[in-house]
């Protein structure tokens, strides 16, 4: 079992970097990083359940709750019932909520490029391979956590 903690501390370095990075990016519209990703994903697939946001989002119900919570107050957002799951809370993006959207978008262009111009093509894709075999990983690892901890009750 490796020792080096080159990977864990640099995933984390890099990502706060963007998150402090994108934060001042869109402070001046009074977003927030974290907001800024459940509008993007609310953009690509609007309609979808809490849960499903929150499983795409990689966070926790209770942290994509109050947010949604926020952005439905700031007419960005809304919750209805889920047509089919009763228990579901379908969550879309309300035309403000586009319009906020596209123009926090055009606020992280520049950070964007700087992101993108980090790497060549070709080692874009193997990166974007490279964090999803880290989620995966972690993923799996999380899993067998929980059959372990189920085991000892």
């Amino acid at each position: 079992m490796p020792t080096d903690h080159r990977i864990p501390f640099g995933l984390r370095a890099a990502y706060l970097a963007m998150h402090r990075q994108t934060d001042g990016c869109l402070a001046k519209r009074g977003a927030t990083a974290d907001q800024f990703v459940l509008l993007g994903l609310l953009a690509e697939r609007d309609g979808i359940t809490q849960q499903e946001l929150v499983r795409r989002a990689s966070s926790d119900p209770n942290t994509v709750r109050a947010m949604l919570v926020l952005l439905e107050k700031r007419g960005l957002v809304e919750r209805n019932g889920h047509p089919t799951d009763r228990r579901a809370r379908s969550v879309a993006l309300t035309r403000r909520g586009r319009q906020t959207y596209r123009k926090l978008l055009a606020e992280t262009e520049s950070l964007r490029e700087r992101l993108y111009a980090a790497f060549r093509p070709e080692e874009e894709a193997q990166f974007v391979e490279f964090l999803a075999r880290i989620s995966d990983a972690c993923a799996a690892a999380g899993e067998q956590a929980l059959k372990k901890k189920g085991q000892k009750r």
